[in-house]
């Protein structure tokens, strides 16, 4: 495999990360910020440096690379596959009546069956139920096939966020990327490395990805109470005090990020479902946590590997990078120094984050993780 980094930060002109070298027919990912992906020309901008590339683009908090974390900036990551096959699939749900479900469901339906032995996803984020969303991919092969992924970003905007394939980015649009390939060896973990604290409450009344009520008790309020002075800051603030949720049909408790709240009902929406009867507690983190779950992470996704991997898909969340700060980087040295030498690294920060389970197979929607999918071929 052959892969190539550029980096353009804006008013700047293309930079290589590492070295230039000719490619055919790449795989070329893009991730930038959303402003930055708004230019008109921006497609053939891209095409124009890969000819016969098929090319991805993604809105992103911020986007990884091999050196660094690249804010305000666009970053491409091309790579051409010597062994393997890789085929492209798009739903858009801006002008449907949305099925997060079923959209999820027929994206992956779209791919031939036969020797598909991975899919990476870069959905919208702005207005799709993550949660639903990945049921329904996970229902394609009985949950047996391995699917990790993001939901693009917007910085702590939240206004909306971008995807497409060989077309502009535009609003609504998921893409997803099946790969092909005998001797293709994909790998994968996450880490959080946030701590639970303060009383567990029960979720008394929710519905979706909307949570109404905590004991009985509106759920923005007891929000609004625990951040104190903080509370003017939201929704922002909560993205440095997410839920740990256990509902009962899950074996594992999974981090629920609060994208939004509704002042008129006192609810709070969060990045995917929240079931009724679930149990809830706040939870918080620090730097040093973060950027040693990250380590964990891609020590992890080595262990059981045969080979070196090529390429480190790496994708973080927007609460981490808020948490880590000035010291964003931090987490990525962490990752890149146990990978070593040869692994190219490409990325972004996202609004949540597609993988399954450690040992498991069917994904899930998770926030406030750092996910990594390793491939070599």
């Amino acid at each position: 495999m052959k892969t190539v980094q550029l980096v353009k930060h804006q008013n700047k002109d293309w930079a290589f990360v590492g070295e230039n070298q000719k490619l055919i027919k790449p795989l070329v990912l893009v991730f930038g910020n959303r402003l930055l992906l708004e230019n008109p020309s921006i497609y053939q901008e891209i095409q124009g440096l890969f000819p016969d590339g098929e090319i991805v683009f993604g809105s992103a908090c911020a986007e990884i690379s091999s050196r660094t974390v690249n804010e305000n900036s666009i970053t491409i990551t091309a790579m051409e596959f010597e062994k393997s096959e890789f085929v492209i699939k798009t739903s858009n749900v801006l002008n449907t009546d949305l099925d997060s479900f079923k959209t999820g469901n027929d994206l992956i339906k779209q791919f031939p069956k036969e020797g598909l032995k991975y899919v990476f996803v870069v959905s919208e984020g702005s207005f799709i139920n993550g949660s639903q969303l990945t049921q329904g991919m996970s229902t394609f092969n009985n949950g047996n096939l391995l699917i990790t992924g993001g939901l693009c970003g917007d910085d702590t905007r939240f206004e909306k966020t971008l995807a497409s394939y060989n077309e502009n980015p535009k609003e609504g649009e998921i893409v997803a990327i099946g790969f092909y390939g005998e001797t293709l060896e994909i790998t994968f973990s996450i880490h959080g490395g946030w701590t639970p604290f303060g009383p567990e409450r029960t979720v008394t009344k929710s519905e979706g990805n909307t949570l109404y009520e905590l004991d009985g008790l509106p759920a923005l309020d007891l929000y609004k109470t625990y951040l104190g002075e903080k509370a003017k800051d939201l929704p922002g603030a909560a993205l440095l005090y997410p839920l740990n949720v256990k509902s009962e049909d899950e074996e594992q408790s999974i981090v629920r990020s609060i994208l939004n709240i509704n002042e008129e009902d006192h609810s709070v929406i969060l990045a995917g479902d929240i079931k009724q009867n679930s149990k809830v507690q706040l939870m918080m983190t620090n730097v040093d946590n973060i950027a040693n779950a990250s380590e964990r992470a891609a020590k992890q996704a080595l262990e059981f590997r045969q080979n070196k991997p090529e390429v480190a898909l790496l994708i973080s969340c927007i609460g981490r990078k808020l948490v880590l700060d000035q010291r964003v980087e931090e987490e990525i040295d962490e990752v890149i120094e146990i990978l070593g030498e040869g692994t190219t690294v490409s990325g972004f920060y996202s609004y949540g984050e597609i993988a399954p389970f450690h040992g498991e197979m069917a994904c899930q929607l998770h926030n406030q993780t750092m996910t990594i999918t390793l491939i070599s071929e």
